[in-house]
């Protein structure tokens, strides 16, 4: 009897984690970032699956760096240490792509634009492959890479040091060099968004280097993908309410909603994106 009623709820499990785990898995990010800790029976409660799926899901993402595994339950990770650059770049890759995608159909050939650090702005340069007579400054090596496929692309790398996990230019020289240069569009990814808006990273460089891109751009575009809403970085860029538009594969939580209707912020967004 016990045998038959613990493969039934495997079962209604295993058909619920093929439905909905994409949304399930978002859902449990948001609750674990507005409350600070949830444990795994209110989990399981809320979700209607057993505490080993909720165990199994709080794993899947902490292996992600999305939470923080906890004994009994789950928090939001840590503000000081990022996730190493090969895990971000497999992570929410196919969302990245769609961000691409959207990005560069919003570009129009002869632009100039910033480029900044960054596995979701890699994606954008990959999605200009077919454009022409663009002007790209960057403090990526890793997009300035990508870019050398085209020869539409006239490719300017910013000087400084260069940050052997990830190829990213950094220091005074690179914020002098992005200085000199006044363009159509600077486009820049994110560590994490508060619910409150604040534009969040690790890196005080990178973060004034990202300054320094948004304050020399008629038009400032944030690309990052539904897993930074809510997620913890100690140095602060700003407050989504600075830029123009935001791209994204998922509607924000409404705390940056109302932020963003504050800045008149255009939202693009593409929730087709499937696991």
């Amino acid at each position: 009897m016990d045998d038959a009623r613990t493969g039934k709820a495997e079962a209604q499990d295993t058909g619920a984690r093929h439905v909905t785990v994409r949304q399930r898995h978002a859902e449990m990010i948001r609750m674990v970032r507005e409350t600070g800790f949830a444990t795994i029976q209110s989990l399981a409660d809320h979700f209607g699956i057993t505490p080993q799926s909720v165990r199994r899901d709080i794993n899947t993402l902490n292996a992600k760096g999305l939470l923080q595994r906890y004994h009994g339950g789950a928090g939001p990770c840590l503000s000081t240490e990022n996730l190493d650059y090969l895990d971000r770049k497999v992570l929410c890759l196919a969302e990245k792509r769609v961000i691409g995608q959207m990005v560069a159909r919003a570009i129009p050939n002869k632009s100039s634009l910033f480029i900044n650090i960054g596995t979701t702005t890699e994606e954008v340069a990959r999605a200009l492959g077919g454009h022409k007579n663009l002007r790209v400054i960057t403090n990526s090596l890793n997009v300035a890479s990508i870019l050398t496929g085209n020869p539409e692309v006239e490719i300017i790398v910013a000087g400084g040091l260069i940050r052997h996990h990830d190829g990213g230019i950094v220091g005074e020289a690179a914020i002098d060099f992005i200085r000199q240069f006044k363009v159509d569009f600077g486009i820049i990814g994110i560590s994490g968004i508060d619910m409150d808006g604040t534009l969040l990273d690790f890196d005080y460089r990178e973060v004034r280097a990202a300054r320094a891109i948004m304050e020399n751009s008629r038009q400032v575009f944030l690309v990052t993908d539904h897993t930074k809403f809510g997620r913890n970085a100690m140095v602060r860029l700003g407050n989504i309410e600075e830029i123009d538009a935001l791209f994204t594969d998922k509607t924000p939580p409404v705390g940056v909603l109302d932020q963003m209707k504050r800045g008149n912020v255009k939202l693009h967004v593409d929730e087709g994106t499937k696991d």
